[in-house]
């Protein structure tokens, strides 16, 4: 992992282990204390302790240990394929389950289970073989898998060439007015915390339309359909025009809905398939846990 540079400002003052553990929500805070006491935290180039209290516009390099090896492990799991051939795996990801294998999480992925299930198009690496897109942790729904190169191949050019279709649920703060709307603006890291995304001037193209499908006091239900598939593209346009996700734990209020993460469902998936040229569509229905807060939505929070 190569260093992340974070500029402080006037949200980033205080101590510099309680501020660190703010913005890096996924290391303790003891490791980070163990990061600085081993200058692998500085501030303003010089090795600091944990009690250094951060000034306005003090520059913060973080650099990482190197992560331990990842073994990749085929596991068995109870895997919800919606479709399968010798070509492509169409799987409905529940909610909480990461995609492929990372430094803070080597195992029990989508990956390790669908290698126990099937070889993988060997394209996008040994730590995520057949992976031609993904969605976040905590958002549920349909990926599209490649089982071997050539497929791997002929989707991932749909992606670039934005012929496939993929349409997401969310739930979001606040009521939206228009029924239906185009979200064009780039995406970038942040300037403000390496661990977000954010619309930023020299940011990727990245664009989302959205369709209003119900109105509630406090929240909207909305469509969102994809022409980029930019790192937390829904999440961060939605943010963007002062509409989050209602749970999201990175981008949303913190006064939101009860939940693991942040509403968001990957409910339909399009594709030319790689070897018949056949138009492929699939939807997954709402999840359990999405369901039951729209019920309770619509018996706490209805339009009157």
């Amino acid at each position: 992992m190569a260093p992340q540079h974070i500029v402080a400002n006037s949200t980033m003052q205080g101590r510099l282990d309680k501020v660190l553990a703010q913005h890096l929500t996924d290391i303790s805070r003891s490791q980070i204390k163990n990061w600085i006491d081993q200058g692998l935290i500085t501030v303003n180039h010089q090795q600091v302790k944990a009690k250094y209290n951060l000034l306005v516009g003090d520059q913060i390099e973080i650099t990482p240990p190197q992560p331990k090896t990842i073994d990749l492990t085929p596991e068995a799991m109870d895997l919800d394929i919606v479709y399968e051939d010798d070509d492509v795996i169409v799987v409905n990801k529940p909610q909480g389950m990461v995609v492929h294998p990372s430094a803070g999480h080597p195992n029990h992925t989508l990956v390790n289970g669908l290698l126990y299930h099937s070889p993988l198009s060997t394209i996008n690496g040994e730590f995520r073989p057949g992976i031609v897109h993904r969605i976040d942790k905590d958002t549920s729904g349909l990926l599209m898998v490649a089982k071997n190169d050539h497929a791997h191949q002929s989707l991932a050019a749909q992606l670039k060439a934005k012929t496939n279709e993929r349409e997401y649920l969310a739930l979001v703060h606040g009521v939206i007015k228009e029924d239906e709307g185009k979200i064009d603006a780039p995406i970038g890291r942040s300037l403000k915390d390496w661990k977000q995304q954010a619309v930023v001037a020299n940011g990727k193209s990245a664009v989302t339309h959205f369709k209003v499908l119900k109105r509630y006091q406090h929240y909207t239900l909305i469509s969102c359909h994809l022409e980029t598939g930019r790192t937390h593209q829904i999440r961060v346009h939605m943010k963007y025009i002062n509409h989050p996700l209602a749970g999201d734990p990175l981008y949303g209020p913190r006064k939101t809905l009860p939940g693991n993460g942040q509403y968001l469902h990957a409910r339909t998936l399009g594709f030319v398939h790689p070897t018949t040229g056949k138009l492929m569509r699939f939807s997954a229905p709402l999840p359990d846990w999405f369901e039951k807060i729209i019920q309770y939505l619509d018996r706490t929070d209805a339009v009157q």
